[in-house]
């Protein structure tokens, strides 16, 4: 697999952005070494490597809710992944919200 020259941290990993390709709604952010991103171009479905646990897992494996890659971008860094996914199921958060970014700061009163 011949890929361009990115950027991996001190710990090989690489921040992966995942949005929704028709909607652009950000869905989650998640890191990948250069074998979550082999996994990810190999089947066309997302995978990441999980700090906490310590290994590697696709996207929806067990609730179904799995991202069908479309395109994959760097960043003029190489040093942040951009994913355009086709989201399948009820969406990418594991609390069962569509997206993980579904709180927000009310920065007026936090003034």
């Amino acid at each position: 697999m011949n890929l361009p020259e990115l950027k991996f941290d001190e710990n090989g990993l690489i921040p992966a952005v995942i949005q929704e390709i028709d909607t652009k709604e950000v869905l989650m952010v998640a890191y990948m070494d250069k074998e979550a991103l082999r996994r990810t171009i190999e089947t066309g479905f997302t995978h990441f490597w999980s700090r906490s646990r310590q290994t590697y897992w696709k996207k929806g494996e067990t609730s179904g809710c799995v991202q069908e890659v479309k395109e994959i971008y760097y960043d003029c860094d190489a040093d942040t992944l951009l994913v355009m996914v086709k989201q399948h199921g009820k969406g990418a958060c594991h609390t069962g919200n569509r997206t993980c970014f579904y709180r927000k700061i009310d920065f007026q009163s936090v003034k």
